[in-house]
């Protein structure tokens, strides 16, 4: 009895869709692949919100190369479009680094536009998405638009509307600060030598090199810096993996959608601090990769991407089909209820010396396939007409 209660419990809809789970976060880390040279694999993002210079500018874009930790900060505004996006993204990366091998980004409305898409296509280069309400995906990113947003507040607070013409000087602080996962500033692993500041220093042992030597001299830098992010990525892993736990679905099984019980926030249909923590439930048609899924969303969620982070999700104990609407069972007034079948699940034959019997396995109207039952034919001509 007291396992069938546990059981009635934690298959409650309600409880499923409101209460809040106290796990670990689903899902191990799973780290991009390494990235073979400089400015070959690049994270893009957007700082938005930023209050407008006298230029215009009231947004930045943030492009950094997955190897070498170097970045460019550039002002945009939010009113430009894909074509001016395109124009900037020649002018400022390509015409500096070549052209990447993969850009991986979050869904903006401009890393998903046709535009866009055919542009990267024309030059040979592979977008990476992240998943939805998962912006882990470009964590490097993300961590850099936080440094970046602390400088730019310290420039705010006297340069409100000018903090567009201090960016290169953030840049510059940025690509020549150290940065543990090199062992060197981005600077110098970009260009294999450090970065010549306003104090210029000099070391005991500095030299200048030349021909076959500074090859071979950039070769080894590689090396160390392709071993100094093996190292620490692995690191990143053992340490996120202790706060994770492993969650597998199968296809064709149906989960809850987390979303953001936060005032102000209004995502999926729902809004405010009491709304339920999840919705759904939705039903998964495909795993994409170790750590995503994509479900079968109805069409007023329609504008919402259809592949989320397994930490996004939850396992529905009760599929939605067996769940019984009671709203629905009109009750009499002997606190009778009249039941019929509504589904015929399997048959059976079964013969005696003078006859052959037939049974069919039958769901009623108010019970879950799990309630069905199995019925002589014969009784349900008589009765239901069948």
């Amino acid at each position: 009895m007291k396992r069938e209660i546990a059981k009635y419990v934690s298959e409650c809809d309600v409880c499923q869709r409101v209460k809040a789970d106290h796990l670990k976060p689903a899902g191990m880390l799973q780290p991009l692949a390494f990235p073979a040279w400089k400015w070959e694999d690049v994270h893009m993002d957007f700082i938005v919100g930023l209050p407008r210079t006298q230029k215009g500018y009231d947004s930045m874009w943030v492009i950094i190369d997955r190897f070498t930790k170097s970045a460019h900060f550039i002002p945009v505004k939010t009113t430009y479009r894909a074509k001016q996006y395109a124009e900037l993204y020649i002018f400022r990366i390509v015409s500096l680094h070549g052209v990447p091998q993969t850009i991986t980004s979050d869904k903006g409305s401009l890393f998903v536009s046709r535009f866009w898409e055919q542009l990267q296509i024309a030059l040979g280069t592979n977008l990476i998405h992240s998943s939805a309400y998962h912006p882990q995906t470009s964590g490097q990113v993300e961590r850099v638009n936080q440094i970046l947003e602390d400088m730019l507040r310290a420039c705010t607070l006297t340069y409100s509307t000018k903090w567009d013409e201090y960016l290169p000087l953030a840049e510059f602080a940025y690509n020549s600060s150290y940065q543990k996962s090199l062992d060197m500033a981005p600077f110098e692993a970009l260009y294999g030598r450090r970065c010549r500041m306003p104090l210029n220093w000099s070391e005991p042992g500095e030299r200048v090199t030349f021909g076959l030597d500074l090859v071979t001299q950039a070769e080894e830098q590689v090396k160390f810096i392709h071993n100094n992010l093996k190292r620490a990525q692995s690191r990143q892993k053992s340490y996120s993996d202790k706060r994770r736990r492993p969650l597998v679905f199968e296809k064709g099984e149906h989960v809850y959608l987390r979303v953001a019980p936060m005032k102000g926030v209004h995502r999926f249909g729902v809004k405010g601090k009491l709304a339920p923590r999840y919705v759904g439930p939705f039903k998964i048609t495909e795993q994409c990769g170790p750590v995503a899924y994509r479900l079968e969303l109805p069409p007023h969620l329609a504008a919402v991407h259809d592949m989320f982070h397994v930490s996004q999700l939850k396992k529905c104990l009760r599929v939605p089909e067996e769940v019984i609407d009671t709203s629905q069972i009109q009750i009499q007034p002997d606190f009778t209820y009249k039941e019929k079948p509504i589904k015929i699940l399997d048959q059976k034959q079964r013969s005696t010396r003078r006859r052959t019997i037939n049974f069919y396995k039958v769901q009623w109207s108010n019970h879950s396939e799990e309630k069905a039952t199995w019925e002589q034919e014969e009784f349900l001509r008589m009765k239901y007409r069948l």
